[in-house]
């Protein structure tokens, strides 16, 4: 239950500011719809990092690789 709460913490802490990168995505359930949070895992290509997008139950998340900010 402490993972989650830390989970959905981090990602809340990192909605409004996507200048902070996490190395693995959020755990399914624990990133809000709509919150959006970049994650640098090395499955983008150079100069480039994963954006994920939360969604509701059900739905699958989308992910995007999008330009890494400077």
């Amino acid at each position: 239950m402490s993972r989650i709460v830390l989970a959905v913490s981090a990602a809340i802490s990192l909605a409004g500011c996507n200048s902070t990168m996490m190395t693995k995505e959020p755990a399914a359930g624990t990133l809000a719809t709509g919150v959006k949070v970049l994650v640098d895992d090395g499955s983008c290509p150079q100069g480039q990092v994963k954006q994920v997008t939360g969604s509701t139950p059900g739905v699958p998340r989308k992910k995007e690789c999008v330009a890494r900010p400077s």
